[in-house]
């Protein structure tokens, strides 16, 4: 038998025993007890698609309407006229070559790779970097676009890329535990939206299987689906 602190059996005394409305399980979430640091608020969706079939894949990204509480660090692979405006933007690095080399010699200090079109074939390089970290540029996750600024600005400012675990599962940080109970649902509902608008035209049977709302330190809230 497992051993839980005061905090955990109180929290677990709250949990529904069945599926609650997104509304309800926000509510159940702001409601645990509180922790010393600001939690983040995660959501998993378990989706009936098949990940080892490529129309089924999903991948893409996703800027919450009520942001998620914190910055990334974002860096471009730019030619010099777009390196200025991507700065600006909020970019920790911009630059063409001389960026791909340093990457390659190691450095990653960064969240989020951008990259214009016209420079792929320098970043292709780099795929046995960023790849296994999961940073690699990609026109499907919307990092490879001619306009850098943008994308730059808007991942700085929590834009997530995601894509389906290999059990067919969507993860991603929709908020603060800070967040007020309205935001909290309206970047939730953001994201069952989302989920609902990529379905593969290809899936067969149930699509929304499970969908749980969780706090850092928290048991998972299950949404009725």
């Amino acid at each position: 038998m497992p051993k839980f602190t005061k905090r955990q059996k109180a929290n677990l005394d709250m949990l529904p025993e069945n599926p609650v409305p997104a509304e309800e399980a926000v509510k159940v979430l702001k409601g645990f007890m509180p922790t010393k640091f600001d939690q983040s608020v995660n959501v998993v969706a378990s989706l009936g698609i098949d990940p080892k079939q490529a129309d089924q894949a999903l991948r893409g990204s996703i800027a919450m309407p009520k942001g998620i509480g914190r910055s990334a660090r974002v860096i471009a692979f730019c030619n010099t006229d777009k390196a200025e405006a991507a700065i600006a933007a909020g970019a920790a690095e911009a630059g063409g070559e001389e960026l791909v080399t340093k990457v390659m010699g190691g450095w990653t200090e960064f969240d989020v790779a951008i990259a214009s079109p016209d420079m792929m074939r320098f970043v292709g390089r780099l795929g046995k970097v960023l790849g296994p970290k999961g940073l690699m540029p990609s026109p499907k996750a919307g990092t490879v676009t001619p306009d850098v600024a943008t994308a730059v600005a808007e991942f700085a400012a929590g834009k997530q890329e995601y894509r389906n675990d290999d059990g067919g599962n969507i993860h991603l940080v929709i908020g603060k535990m800070s967040f007020s109970e309205a935001d909290l649902f309206e970047n939730l509902n953001h994201f069952l939206e989302t989920v609902e608008k990529i379905k593969p035209a290809s899936t067969k049977g149930v699509y929304l299987k499970r969908v749980v709302v969780s706090g850092t330190m928290t048991p998972g809230v299950e949404i009725a689906v």
